[in-house]
């Protein structure tokens, strides 16, 4: 058989096998050739370089990044999701690797806290439904003000307690309340009490990263800053943490007593061993660059734009 005419066999039948997905049974019968000879051209297909075989998988990791960011900050696992060029299904594919991820961690788990927010939402909305009958979803901070929204905390623990056929808590009270007194004899009333007592008993926390733009955003939080954080200049908040405010540097910018968030205590918060964050924003790298510099997560969930521009940054 001539060389061209041996060339247009293989792309025929490789056309054939790969992209019109004939059986070798049809393809024998169509060239009157035997299965032995077809899988063998097939093989010389690829050889030729006729044929390239690429294995993508959507969730490919970006083990430089990781690399990078772990010569900086040692303590934390980061999960950096690789880019593709399907610009247009990014977030999808961030939420699903998000999920995978998260529920490898939460794995093994009993008792686990969330926060809220858009990103929090979408990754609860992509997690894979499984039976946990002994697992518990649960609120170990107040809600955030948005009432209306979707991605408040109420729902979402409600929401990602379905996906495991799990028990859920929620904390019916304000992130922030003023009088210290109301917050000790709030967090005793029995609508509340058992919450609290079962979130100080967390094994994984799951949240994102918050900045000033989430307290304005919410009219009562921001004609308030004054006194939600004591003296402190609201410029120097680089980043909210579970509902405190951290500088640049990552140094908390409220001490104890003038702490007014309502649930278990920062002290406490980081006591929790699994403290994973989530993030997908390169708009908030400042921020997350902020709270990795002050060691507040165990486990750190983001995508290239977001790990690329925390790099450029330091």
């Amino acid at each position: 058989m001539a060389q061209e005419e041996s060339i247009s066999l293989l792309v025929d039948l490789a056309q054939d096998y790969y992209l019109n997905h004939l059986n070798l049974g049809d393809i024998s019968k169509k060239y009157n050739i035997s299965r032995y000879k077809i899988s063998k051209y097939l093989s010389e297909a690829v050889d030729k370089k006729i044929v390239t075989i690429n294995i993508s998988s959507p969730f490919s990791r970006s083990h430089d990044l990781e690399n990078k960011l772990n010569s900086i900050f040692p303590n934390p696992n980061f999960y950096v999701l690789k880019n593709t060029e399907d610009i247009a299904h990014e977030n999808d594919r961030f939420y699903s690797f998000a999920a995978k991820y998260l529920q490898d961690l939460i794995d093994g788990k009993k008792i686990i806290g969330l926060t809220w927010g858009d990103t929090i939402y979408h990754v609860i909305d992509s997690f894979q439904s499984t039976a946990k009958d002994n697992m518990v979803f649960t609120q170990f901070i107040g809600e955030n003000g948005k009432h209306n929204s979707l991605a408040g905390t109420m729902r979402m623990v409600q929401k990602v307690a379905t996906r495991y056929n799990g028990k859920y808590l929620t904390i019916d009270a304000p992130l922030y309340i003023m009088n210290k007194d109301v917050r000790r004899l709030l967090a005793l009333e029995p609508a509340i009490q058992p919450t609290l007592a079962t979130a100080q008993q967390l094994d994984l926390i799951f949240t994102s990263v918050g900045t000033v733009d989430s307290i304005n955003s919410i009219d009562s939080w921001h004609d308030s800053k004054k006194v939600l954080f004591p003296n402190v200049n609201s410029d120097s908040i680089a980043a909210l943490v579970y509902g405190r405010p951290i500088n640049k540097d990552g140094k908390l910018l409220i001490d104890e007593s003038n702490d007014k968030v309502f649930g278990i205590s920062f002290k406490k918060v980081l006591h929790v061993p699994s403290r994973v964050a989530i993030v997908n924003d390169k708009f908030k790298s400042s921020a997350l660059k902020a709270a990795l510099l002050g060691n507040y997560f165990t486990d750190v969930i983001l995508n290239e734009p977001t790990a690329n521009k925390i790099l450029a940054e330091l």
